[in-house]
């Protein structure tokens, strides 16, 4: 089965999620997840899009945005690949980072705060921290403790 366009799908919410390939950690160290978190922001801004709530763990990351899918595409390829060249440069290694293109569903704008909450509570269902506000690479545009 071949894949959906991301051009045809409406412009809106999206949940994006993205995991490593063959199981390595993307984000390893607490400097590559500030590092991915800065270049997720960024992306949104040189693109367009606004990140509603973004949490980067060792192994995967999960992101709610909103905006055309058009620019959520270019964002996301722009992110992905900048960061994967910074950590084969970083690691002195080559070759692909993450398993396959990021996976998107879209979100009624009635399930948004629900899958901000889904998100910002990953760290905690993962038992990483005790409480979603001591996970220091999340973001909310709703700020701290509010979920």
């Amino acid at each position: 089965m071949g894949y959906v366009l991301r051009t045809s799908l409406p412009d809106g919410y999206f949940h994006v999620w993205m995991r490593g390939v063959c199981g390595i950690p993307p984000f390893p160290e607490p400097q590559d997840r500030t590092a991915a978190l800065g270049m997720l922001l960024k992306a949104a801004t040189r693109f367009g899009i606004r990140v509603e709530a973004a949490s980067v763990l060792s192994t995967h990351y999960h992101a709610i945005v909103q905006g055309r899918s058009s620019n959520l595409s270019r964002a996301m390829q722009w992110f992905h690949s900048r960061y994967a060249r910074a950590f084969n440069r970083q690691y002195g290694r080559f070759g692909s980072v993450f398993a396959e293109r990021f996976q998107c569903r879209t979100v009624d704008e009635d399930g948004v705060f629900d899958r901000c909450g889904y998100v910002l509570a990953n760290p905690v269902k993962a038992g990483l921290c005790d409480r979603i506000e001591h996970w220091p690479w999340s973001y909310s545009r709703f700020g701290p403790g509010v979920f």
